[in-house]
């Protein structure tokens, strides 16, 4: 395996430990699963706009976070997936004020679809719109607020640059 590839999959497994441990700080607060989640971890998820490396690591993270906490299969699957969809979609947006709204719009469609059919007994579209809301307003926070904060971070740190291409 050359140099490049090797930094590629270290960098991917730094990523997904990462977010499984910021994930894990989030649940420890009560904060990393059901309606409103401010999963730290999800501000992992610009990472994808600097180097598409993060895509497998933020996908990896986000199913080692789901099978550790007790989350259903579909959440499981689903929820790890929209983590992926959305990493995917960032790595494509060449706006940095941009690259985390494809996590917020792909954990906000599918999210309030998994709690729906994995954690609430009977369909009520007043829970289901509210929880769309909460799910919106825990990505803005964690993906969107929280991922500016480390794009700036990064932005001002030439050197984090380097070790994210």
């Amino acid at each position: 395996m050359n140099n490049n590839k090797m930094r590629h999959l270290a960098q991917s497994a730094i990523i997904a430990a990462l977010y499984v441990a910021l994930t894990w700080i989030s649940n420890i607060f009560g904060l990393a699963s059901l309606a409103v989640q401010v999963r730290l971890g999800e501000a992992l998820c610009i990472l994808p706009f600097y180097n598409p490396s993060a895509i497998p690591g933020l996908f990896i993270g986000c199913l080692i976070s789901n099978l550790t906490m007790g989350s259903t299969p579909l959440d499981i699957i689903v929820g790890s997936l929209a983590t992926l969809a959305g990493a995917f979609f960032a790595s494509k947006i060449k706006n940095k004020w941009l690259c985390p709204l494809p996590t917020v719009i792909s954990n906000t469609i599918f999210i309030p679809l998994v709690i729906m059919l994995s954690y609430i007994v009977e369909w009520d579209n007043t829970v289901y719109l509210l929880t769309v809301l909460g799910v919106f307003a825990g990505e803005m926070v964690s993906a969107y607020a929280l991922g500016m904060l480390l794009v700036f971070a990064i932005e001002k740190r030439p050197s984090l640059k380097y070790y994210l291409r």
